[in-house]
């Protein structure tokens, strides 16, 4: 039964760690904050969870199992707001979209507050 538990903790560690990998990445290729918050958020989120699970596993007890399930928890709601958060605040400070981004969606919303003018050749 440990040698089960053991494969299964050394998955977890491992797939948490690629996707830390793929994140880290992400924040090198990325050409802009909008698509490097995306990809830090999702992959790094789902990399600790995983890693946090494969410590639950690995030690055992019902109150490390709590404790990584609610760090779980309070990753999945706060990750995604701090991101959108840090996001906006980016959009509205005025950095630049990636040239291929063909819809701004909140070009209408935000012209008003916009530090430098959104260009014009995106459609939204």
């Amino acid at each position: 039964m440990t040698l089960f538990f053991d494969l299964i903790i050394i998955i977890l560690i491992i797939f948490g760690s690629l996707l830390m990998l793929i994140a880290s990445i992400g924040l090198i290729v990325m050409p802009d904050v909008f698509l490097r918050m995306s990809a830090s958020t999702k992959a790094a989120t789902a990399g600790v969870s995983s890693i946090l699970l494969a410590a639950a596993l690995h030690f055992g007890t019902a109150d490390n199992f709590g404790r990584a399930i609610a760090t779980i928890g309070f990753l999945f709601l706060t990750a995604p707001v701090g991101a959108h958060m840090i996001a906006r605040a980016a959009y509205v400070a005025g950095d630049e979209l990636y040239e291929k981004t063909h819809i701004d969606d909140l070009k209408q919303k935000y012209a008003h507050e916009r530090k430098s003018p959104p260009r014009e050749d995106i459609h939204g």
